[in-house]
């Protein structure tokens, strides 16, 4: 029986103590916890007190809501606030005033037994402290990322320190070396090193702010000596001002200009579209006619349609596809243009006959049946850019109904250089697919993938590379390698504008010792 009570008193009294020093530890964990998170200057205001010496305790702890984070203010007795970061404000709780060393544990138990907190109480103060702390810890994050803010400010009061202590060179005489210019000298070689290239504040080296107060020191110097110098530091800024708007108005200016030269006839091709034109018609009518017209219907031929009114352009394509070619005397050439270079179109190709290749050229306006097809408004629309009112250009939706006596025939753009061996493409098998749908009586080049969708096939990017005309990027490794190269943009290279590390790929097939090409001053 003894034996048991005695079981009963150590089991009663093990509860008792954990229930007395478990929130002991806890509260205990979280102020030590706190501290190491605890800002240097209560750490310092601790770390004098005394022995012996008691720690004030404010009556009263108040939250503040409003501003970034929980922050804690004390209200003292005369009514004042003031910012508190100890651990009895941060925990809420009002714990009696204790020596600055450590107690033993007895004084623990005897001020817990006084208030007598059960284990849950405690367990919910502790978590009330530990939000509290977060809160606190997260605010003062919050403070110092504001304060981490990135700023431009000193650096472009530096860069402006700098305009101005140069201007002041400048107003002195030439050769001068008194002593308020070598110190300016000194003052901008030491803030250009100061400022390298930064671009924000928190690039800026630990020197620069006082090189910074160094230089406007001398800046004031300058001032009195040359005192005009502000005023002309206000008109310089406005001048500069004035040329970046001008470099704005110029840059506007030159893409205007790129497309409006992208779009006209250069005076050399002009001249030699009159000097044909007069030429064509010096012949007799029967001296019209080119050989080889047998085989413009022939299905089992190479045929190519080329729809321009550029003369010289025309040619390069159907040289370089003849000089490509394994089987000239399979080649047929249809080019298309409008009646008013018909005449110039057919007198070059009649003195530069293409061998043994057939060449046909037609004009546009023969095709009766297409005033029918094509909406005559987009003729009479008054935009300059013929890419969008050209029926030239819109031709190719109508391939079926200008060639309808052949199966497949290629289309090339007048902008293109023939590479390599195009016959291949007669070996690509269609699938069945095919134009057989009724055509767009309207529209520009972007209705060409509606109106052919799903009547295509993809082929190898090697027959084709794109952007000579307007990206200066184009690998040389991929044009050597490809089979059509395109100078697709405004940057064509009959034009000044054109690119010129891409031009000698479109020269190579232009013959500028041909006397019509001298006499139009056409030269590389």
């Amino acid at each position: 029986m003894k034996q048991n009570r005695r079981c009963t008193r150590i089991s009663i009294l093990s509860l008792l103590s954990v229930s007395v020093l478990l929130p002991i530890f806890l509260l205990s964990s979280t102020l030590r916890n706190f501290k190491s998170e605890a800002s240097e200057e209560y750490i310092e205001d601790l770390s004098t007190i005394k022995e012996g010496e008691s720690v004030e305790v404010p009556p009263l702890v108040v939250y503040k809501d409003g501003v970034l984070g929980s922050q804690v203010a004390d209200i003292s007795s005369n009514g004042s606030s003031r910012s508190d970061g100890s651990e009895n404000a941060r925990i809420g709780t009002d714990i009696p005033k204790r020596n600055g060393t450590n107690q033993d544990a007895k004084q623990d138990y005897q001020q817990v037994q006084l208030e007598k907190p059960s284990l849950e109480q405690s367990e919910q103060a502790t978590v009330r402290g530990n939000r509290n702390i977060q809160a606190t810890v997260q605010g003062n994050r919050n403070i110092q990322a504001l304060t981490r803010r990135v700023s431009d400010e000193k650096v472009k009061a530096i860069k402006d320190q700098l305009i101005r202590a140069n201007a002041y060179l400048e107003l002195a005489p030439p050769g001068s070396k008194s002593q308020l210019v070598r110190e300016l000298r000194l003052r901008i070689r030491m803030l250009e090193r100061a400022v390298g290239e930064s671009s924000k504040d928190s690039d800026l080296s630990p020197g620069a702010l006082h090189r910074m107060r160094a230089m406007e020191a001398t800046l004031t110097k300058a001032s009195h000596v040359y005192t005009d110098c502000p005023a002309m530091v206000t008109k310089l800024r406005a001048m500069t001002y004035n040329l970046e708007e001008q470099a704005r108005a110029q840059k506007s200016q030159v893409q205007f200009l790129l497309q409006l030269a992208g779009r006209t006839t250069p005076k050399g091709l002009h001249c030699l579209s009159m000097r044909l034109t007069a030429e064509y018609f010096a012949l007799q009518p029967e001296e019209w006619q080119f050989p080889n017209q047998q085989k413009l219907h022939d299905p089992d031929l190479y045929h190519f349609a080329v729809f321009s009114d550029n003369v010289l352009a025309c040619a390069v394509v159907v040289n370089s596809t003849i000089s490509t070619s394994r089987e000239p005397e399979k080649l047929v050439f249809h080019v298309v243009t409008d009646s008013l270079n018909l005449p110039a179109m057919s007198m070059w190709f009649l003195l530069n006959p293409p061998g043994k290749s057939a060449m046909q050229i037609q004009s546009i306006d023969s095709f009766e049946w297409l005033s029918t097809k094509y909406n005559a408004t987009l003729r009479k629309e008054n935009s300059p850019d013929l890419r969008y009112t050209s029926a030239l250009n819109h031709l190719r939706f109508y391939l079926p109904d200008v060639f309808p006596m052949l199966n497949k025939i290629v289309l090339l753009d007048h902008d293109v250089v023939v590479q390599r061996d195009l016959t291949g493409l007669w070996n690509i098998s269609m699938e069945g697919k095919g134009d057989e749908r009724p055509l767009w009586k309207a529209g520009s080049l972007p209705l060409g993938w509606v109106t052919f969708y799903n009547h295509t096939m993809a082929l190898d990017r090697t027959w084709h590379v794109l952007g000579l005309g307007h990206d200066s990027g184009v690998r040389r490794v991929d044009i050597e390698q490809a089979a059509v190269i395109h100078f697709d943009g405004i940057m064509k290279p009959w034009l000044d504008t054109g690119l010129d590390k891409y031009k000698e790929y479109w020269r190579r097939h232009v013959n500028y010792g041909h006397p019509y090409l001298q006499q139009c001053n056409i030269q590389r």
